[in-house]
């Protein structure tokens, strides 16, 4: 019997394996639905699933930009344990992503939409079927792989009449300015529907990687939610002092620059963002009735997520790659057969992600993996394991070196910021401590100070508080094999 969800019957009387259908996007913020606060923003498909789900209140990723987070997600590891510390380095070839450590050849299972861990148009790691949306990544394929092959949306696009706009590539900010029905997440519907239908007697994984809502941050939608109210994020204004890290003060100087800083010009794009995510709530709307219509909820695991957040305002900032709450926090929502609606306010990390799907899919827990099943959790109870530990390698492209530097920075400076390393913790108790080998360190009370407006770390008021939690990032990097001195 399978201990995970409750899987139900099958037609010849045997007990039905449970299937997987994993729903996320790149780049959205944890408050982009009613769940997590915000009832202005229009996501009636994901409202619903949400009430329907246990929701992680407080999720946070392994590191806050695509590659590292998305090998977490997928591997179950550590962006340092599984070689992908930065964007565009590929996922090993020997590394086990899910359906991999599932091992289960009665599954059916596909890949559609965003990879982004190396070959990104070529099926790999266990999805016997693929969907690509991207054709940007070509330059990072592995030797032997052919450069001049199109995703499947780019035939997608050619099959409507359209032409290459890029160098015989559909660039994004082609295809975002495409009708509805050419989009993205259109395309992607239909293909994650074609597969459902298909596959509907068999057990399977799907996963459905949505680009949206992240950059270019305009689409069809642009004029679905109106900026005059839409509200600013309460730490807007907050200046970014002198004792915050140089690179995000750079990096909120960039923004500003390339953004706008003004109230108006963040409205305007905080519009365009909520219209991408209402966007992909569509088409998640459209799979799951699709699910429902062929009888498939009571048995199907379903997760919604993303691989990091988005500054959106906050600080003035916008994009990713700090540890700022808005960054490194993403909604989490399971919906799992036999597993009650529910809240979950303790801190989780998505390096949990595979070992609970793989106790809620009734498999034996992997010893090699580093997290820990948040089933109990989901159940009411407790888990092992309350801190929560985010990490951030150099070079990961969050900060562009000027050849003359900046009004903040000389050239010398911003390259060394630009290849420091940090680790954070996170507690049930609401602190953040943030160790940086060549940056400003943070600490911030997130009970008091939710918008992480002043940095207590050299108030001199907290020595036994960091201690405390330095130990606590101490003995977690003994623990998975982290060597950073910090």
């Amino acid at each position: 019997m399978l201990a995970g969800c409750g899987a139900g019957p099958m037609r010849s009387g045997r007990v039905a394996k449970p299937n997987l259908l994993f729903l996320w996007t790149d780049e959205q913020r944890a408050d982009t639905m009613a769940a997590y606060g915000n009832r202005t923003i229009h996501t009636p498909h994901l409202n619903r699933l949400a009430a329907e789900s246990v929701v992680f209140e407080k999720a946070y990723v392994t590191q806050p930009v695509c590659t590292p987070s998305r090998s977490s997600v997928m591997t179950g590891l550590w962006p340092h344990q599984n070689g992908c510390t930065k964007n565009n380095i590929p996922l090993p070839e020997e590394t086990a992503c899910f359906p991999e450590l599932v091992n289960d050849p009665d599954y059916r299972t596909a890949y559609m939409g965003k990879w982004h861990l190396g070959d990104e148009i070529f099926a790999q790691h266990g999805f016997e079927e693929w969907a690509a949306i991207e054709d940007g990544y070509a330059r990072y394929y592995r030797a032997g792989r052919e450069r001049n092959r199109r995703s499947d949306y780019h035939h997608f696009l050619v099959e409507k009449g359209y032409r290459p706009d890029s160098k015989g590539r559909f660039s994004r900010n082609f295809a975002a300015r495409r009708p509805l029905e050419h989009c993205k997440p259109k395309f992607l519907e239909g293909r994650a529907c074609e597969f459902l239908r298909r596959h509907r007697e068999e057990p399977f994984m799907l996963y459905v990687n949505f680009l949206e809502p992240h950059m270019p941050f305009f689409g069809p939608l642009d004029g679905e939610h109106d900026p005059a109210k839409v509200t600013l994020p309460a730490n807007f204004d907050d200046p970014l002092e002198a004792n915050e890290p140089l690179r995000y003060r750079v990096k909120r100087e960039g923004c500003i620059e390339k953004y706008g800083g003004s109230e108006e010009a963040m409205r305007a794009l905080i519009g365009r963002y909520w219209g991408l995510v209402t966007q992909v709530d569509r088409s998640v709307g459209a799979i799951l009735r699709t699910l429902e219509e062929l009888g498939l909820k009571k048995n199907t695991i379903v997760v919604f997520s993303s691989d990091h957040g988005d500054m959106m305002g906050s600080h003035r900032l916008v994009e990713k790659s700090v540890m700022y709450e808005e960054s490194v926090r993403v909604p989490w929502l399971v919906r799992a057969p036999g597993m009650k609606k529910r809240f979950v306010r303790q801190p989780v990390s998505q390096i949990d992600m595979a070992p609970t799907l793989l106790d809620l899919m009734g498999r034996p827990a992997e010893k090699t993996l580093p997290g820990q099943s948040l089933v109990p959790l989901m159940r009411g109870g407790t888990v092992a394991r309350e801190d929560v530990f985010i990490e951030w390698h150099p070079n990961s492209g969050a900060l562009k070196v000027k050849s003359g530097g900046t009004k903040l920075a000389t050239k010398e400076e911003l390259k060394r910021v630009e290849n420091e390393s940090s680790r954070a913790v996170i507690t049930p108790d609401g602190w953040k401590l943030v160790l940086s080998d060549v940056e400003k360190c943070q600490l911030f009370n997130l009970r008091e100070d939710p918008g992480e407006r002043t940095n207590l770390y050299d108030s001199g008021r907290h020595t036994k508080t960091i201690k405390r939690l330095r130990e606590k990032i101490q003995r977690w990097q003994a623990s998975v094999g982290d060597t950073l001195k910090v």
